[in-house]
């Protein structure tokens, strides 16, 4: 009987498949095949998320820099993905290997069914021997090009394979523990077992004119990622073979540790933990933070001290400890009027305040549309 074959994601940014100005760099993606073959040889599959397609398509439609407007930005990624794609496939296909195109976007996972599609696709696809290549539909997804990015991404395309580890190929060789292009004592941090605050400060923007994401986003990723049980990984994509060194379980770039205990996420949970915006948060006091990250509790809310944003019921909010520190997400029970006056109230004051009768009894949070972050 055949050893179960491991699921590596690897996401690729935009300046590392791309040339300045040139489209495609072929060398990168005929390497990457070649250490994909490589590393089906170790008893890996691989589930590509590539960036580029904007970089790719800008160029061939005669902008100098990247656009700045939704409809130029769109038709750059249209031109871009056909270009992008067909890099991918001819130089896999070189090294005997097959790809596919998969494009999703957040509505794809919003809803269970369609989550579950996409899920037995993917995984189909890996079963089968070959490479899917996932990329945000831009061309018609325009919240995706305007908010969106492939870290984010790739850790909702990791989470969907059930992948056993996700690595993020970008310009920069790991976390820092600051900016070491503005710090010159910036120092490598090998190992990451929790995202505190310090490790988020840590985290700077992006400096590239191709992509879109930072060094934030892949942070807040890889927190998901370890929420959701799934190793992650932030190394150069200039590293020589750094997923098959990784494979081997060598040190390469900045690896985050999940809890030993792996955590399966809902369909529903995943997507409030992955959507990229929220419409407002919440601060809560320490006894609650501790019902909601040690007890699993539904927030209450008695427990808010604070409400920030103008939200209606059903929109995403961010969950924030006394600190500041961002503990939870999850779908408001109730707009951010109700909200205000309800917050710090106990239960039976919510219910005798005719303003607030329709939230009496409720949790301003219910449990099964929050998710604690590790």
């Amino acid at each position: 009987m055949h050893a179960r074959m491991k699921t590596m994601v690897v996401k690729i940014g935009s300046t590392t498949v791309t040339q300045p100005g040139a489209g495609v760099n072929r060398s990168f993606v005929a390497r990457l095949a070649r250490e994909t073959v490589a590393l089906k040889e170790l008893g890996w599959s691989l589930v590509v998320v590539s960036s580029g397609a904007i970089a790719c398509g800008a160029p061939l439609l005669g902008f100098e820099t990247r656009p700045t407007d939704m409809p130029s930005l769109q038709a750059c990624a249209s031109v871009g993905q056909c270009v992008l794609s067909a890099a991918y496939d001819e130089e896999f296909r070189a090294a005997g290997l097959t790809t596919s195109l998969v494009l999703l976007t957040r509505h794809d996972t919003a809803r269970r069914q369609s989550y579950l599609h996409a899920r037995d696709a993917l995984t189909r696809l890996v079963d089968l021997g070959v490479v899917p290549v996932v990329n945000e539909n831009d061309t018609v997804s325009v919240d995706e090009i305007r908010f969106g990015d492939n870290d984010t991404l790739a850790a909702l395309v990791a989470c969907l394979v059930s992948a056993d580890l996700c690595v993020t190929l970008s310009d920069i060789d790991g976390l820092y523990t600051a900016n070491p292009s503005l710090d010159p004592t910036a120092t490598l941090i090998p190992r990451v077992d929790n995202i505190d605050a310090q490790i988020i400060a840590s985290a700077g923007d992006s400096s590239s004119a191709v992509g879109t994401g930072g060094m934030i986003t892949k942070i807040r990723s890889c927190r998901i990622l370890m929420t959701a049980g799934i190793p992650s990984v932030i190394c150069s994509g200039a590293e020589p073979d750094a997923l098959t060194r990784l494979a081997r379980g060598e040190q390469v770039g900045t690896l985050f540790v999940p809890p030993a205990v792996r955590a399966e996420i809902a369909p529903r949970k995943l997507w409030i933990a992955l959507g990229d915006v929220a419409h407002g948060s919440v601060t809560v006091d320490a006894g609650a933070a501790r019902a909601l990250t040690e007890q699993g509790s539904s927030l209450l809310p008695v427990g808010i001290t604070a409400v920030e944003g103008r939200f209606a019921a059903g929109d995403v909010l961010d969950v924030r400890d006394a600190d500041g520190f961002v503990i939870a997400r999850g779908i408001a029970e109730a707009g951010s009027d109700e909200l205000e006056l309800a917050a710090g109230r106990q239960q039976h004051e919510i219910a005798e305040n005719h303003l607030l009768q329709a939230l009496a009894g409720r949790p301003a949070i219910h449990r099964d549309n929050l998710i604690v972050f590790a």
